[in-house]
Formats: C-alpha cells, structure tokens, sequence
C-alpha cells in the first residue's frame, strides 16, 4: 500500500496559485479501491530520445501483459526539457495530475516536502524481489524525509569532462589522459589547453554543456574544485560570498574574458560537433557522439580543494492526487527493479550498488571502455554531491540568475555582483 501524507500547497513559485496543489485534491485520489477495471497509467517524462522511450515502452509492455486486470496501457508523456517543471505543476494546479512524474534534483526539496508526492517506502521495501537494500543510502537522500521515500533516484548522471583528442593534438597540447594519469589533471591544465587550442585552431575551448549564462547551477561542476556553494549545508544562508566561492568565480570570469578558455556570452559551441575542445557534461551524452573525431572522457578535473565528484539526479515520484496511486507505485517497483534497472542503466546510472561496477555498465554502455566506466561512472558517484538543489529553488534560480547577468561583463567586480547576489538570494533562503 502507498502511505498518504495530507496535500500541502507548497511548491512556491512552481505553483500556478498560492492553493494549486490543494486545488487538485479533489481529483480522484483514492480511486485505485473503486476501479471497475484495468486503469490507463501516465508518466511524465523530459527525454524525447526514440531509443530511450523505446525500452520505457518495453518494459512498461511486460507489466501490462502480468497485470491485465489491473493496467490496460502506460504511456509516457513528453515534456520539452525547458519547460518541464512548469509544465508539471501547470497540470497539477489544473487537476490534470499524471500518475507518475520524473523530477529533477533542483526542485527534489519543494517536491518532498510539499505533499504532492505519495510515500513509495512500503511498496518498494514490500515488493518481492525488489531488492530495496541493493539501493545506495546516499543517493536517497535528496528524495526522502521523516523516514519516508517519495521518489526513486533513477538516474545518478556523474558529471564528466569530454575532450577532443584530434584538436587537442592538432594544437600540439598535452594529452589530459596523460596529466590525469600523472596527478596534473587540474582546471588550470584544462583552462590552458582550451585556451591554446582555440587561439591556434578557431572554434571554442572548454564548454560547460547547458550552462549558457542562465543556468547557474550547472557551474557547481567547476565550483565544487574549490569547495564552493551557493548555500550553506541547511540551506538558510548565502555563500556566494565566501571567499571559495569568491575564487572560484574569479577563475571563470577570467578563463572567459582574459584567457579566452571559455567562449563568452552569446557564443554557440557544441562540443559533439566537433568544433569545441573539451566539455563538461553529464555521462549520458556520450550517445551523441558520432565517430567523427577521437575523444576521451575523464573524471572532473582538481581545483584547490581536490577532485570532487558531482552527480545530477532525477527520480520518479508517484503524484499523491492521481487517479491510481497505488497502482502507480507498483508499476514504479516494476520498472525499477533489478533487472529493469539493469536495463535502464543504458541510458541512466543507477543507484542500485550490485550495478554500479565498469562489467556491468560496461555492457550497457558499449562506447565506454571499462577503465572509463570506472573513474568516471562508478568512481564519479562515490560520495558524489548533487547539483545544487533548494526548497525555494524555482525563486532562487530566477533570482540569482538576475543577478548574476552583471557578472558576465569583461568588466565586472565579481566580489560586488557576489555581494549583490546574497543581498537578493538571502530573504529567499529564509522563506
């Protein structure tokens, strides 16, 4: 059975109204005791990739053939990435909740806590065969609370540097799998390469994949050198003042406007089109990868503080007002159960410890050899911290990505625009 919490409006700024999710409690939750029949089960997903909602489809396919008097069909539902998270609260404010939902690691805490989400623990702890142990504590951490799980961390993405071997040769700079066996695999090494090799061959150096100047939070990757955050650990103080912080946006500001490392604002670079010299991106967008040029993947390089590894998460919640809830948590223990995960983990790094080892990922993940798969997938989720993630986060993205716009200026004081983003930042951090 699915434990129910009372539905709280919460969810802040993602609500479309201050009583969005209170407004679709009248839906039909509860339905799954009065069904007369097999029931149609929705879920939500951000992925519009063929290959994967191919075996989604698959997978969703065998549960429908054990349970025909139960399910009659699953389908998943694509949300463009950009707008996923609005899109969602948009159908929960409008009574239109899917069955299930994937959720990103950012908004993991206003999800949690808001009541919207239905506590998987009984289900998947009472499935047999589920394995629920198998599951790494720490990749929970984000999705539970008061000894409850509201949503299952499907995907545990480590975040990767992805070089251009031909370039980096072309240009006649040092090979970061040499410097990554030898100790000197550094931001500064990995600033100077780009650098160089942009200057000699046109193109762009390093990428920080999806950043853009607007997503901020994807710099945590190149921060967390420097054992910096946006936050302090309980979430109610700014820290983009610390002087970590401080140092490690220095070191942007100018691998972007003095060294040329970075391309500036404006810029399009791709890494995968071969025009770029390295990117740090997540290890699931090795699929895009042509065969058009050599590469290597590695670990993220050191800053100040060491080597740190850093995971994006996304977990797959059973909406707490849907029309089957308790059906819907089945199907979510069927879809993620050990050899389901298995199969998942094509696409998506599981959390589940008897996986996480270079043979078997390695026969999911063909273009990876299995010393790749070592250091960088299952070495990279080892006390990995996630992206950074808030109970206020959709005001604090908005906010601090105002803010952050004077910084991205060849003249800019970074202490100041850093001051003015905790100025702005800190009421949000109290709410």
């Amino acid at each position: 059975m699915v434990h129910r919490r009372s539905v709280v409006p919460a969810l802040a700024v993602l609500m479309i109204g201050a009583g969005a999710l209170s407004a679709c409690s009248g839906s039909s939750a509860g339905s799954d005791s009065g069904n007369d029949g097999p029931v149609d089960l929705r879920m939500t997903v951000w992925t519009a990739d063929e290959s994967q909602l191919a075996l989604f489809d698959e997978i969703a396919q065998g549960y429908v053939e054990e349970n025909p008097d139960q399910v009659s069909s699953v389908t998943f539902e694509v949300v463009p990435f950009e707008d996923y998270t609005t899109s969602l609260t948009t159908q929960l404010a409008g009574g239109n909740t899917p069955d299930l939902a994937w959720i990103f690691e950012s908004n993991a805490p206003e999800f949690v806590e808001s009541g919207a989400l239905a506590d998987l623990t009984p289900t998947l702890e009472g499935t047999e065969g589920y394995e629920f142990d198998d599951i790494v504590p720490s990749a929970l951490d984000l999705w539970s609370t008061d000894d409850g799980l509201y949503a299952y961390p499907f995907s545990n993405s480590p975040f990767a540097m992805f070089v251009n071997k031909d370039r980096i040769a072309e240009s006649g700079q040092p090979a970061p799998a040499e410097l990554f066996a030898s100790g000197e695999w550094t931001y500064d090494a990995a600033r100077d390469i780009s650098a160089a090799s942009a200057e000699e061959l046109g193109g762009s150096g390093l990428v920080v994949r999806d950043f853009n100047y607007s997503v901020w939070e994807n710099l945590a990757t190149v921060w967390a050198g420097w054992g910096a955050a946006p936050w302090s650990e309980d979430g109610s103080t700014c820290t983009f003042t610390d002087p970590e912080m401080v140092e490690a946006m220095t070191w942007i500001h100018e691998a972007t406007f003095t060294d040329g490392a970075i391309p500036g604002p404006g810029t399009s670079a791709d890494f995968f089109a071969g025009d770029v010299t390295m990117t740090i991106t997540q290890i699931s967008r090795a699929a895009s990868l042509d065969g058009s040029f050599e590469w290597n993947v590695l670990p993220l390089p050191a800053g100040p503080e060491g080597r740190q590894n850093v995971i994006g998460q996304a977990g797959i919640g059973v909406l707490e007002n849907g029309a089957n809830p308790e059906i819907a948590a089945d199907f979510l223990a069927h879809f993620t159960n050990p050899e389901n995960a298995e199969k998942l983990a094509t696409y998506f790094p599981p959390p589940r410890e008897s996986l996480l080892n270079a043979e078997t990922l390695g026969e999911a993940n063909p273009l990876l050899s299995e010393e790749q798969l070592q250091s960088v997938v299952v070495d990279g989720i080892t006390d990995a911290t996630t992206k950074p993630a808030h109970a206020n986060f959709a005001k604090l993205q908005t906010t601090i990505r105002g803010e952050l716009d004077a910084l991205w200026q060849a003249d800019a004081d970074v202490e100041s625009v850093l001051a003015d983003v905790c100025t702005a930042a800190e009421p949000l951090l109290q709410d």
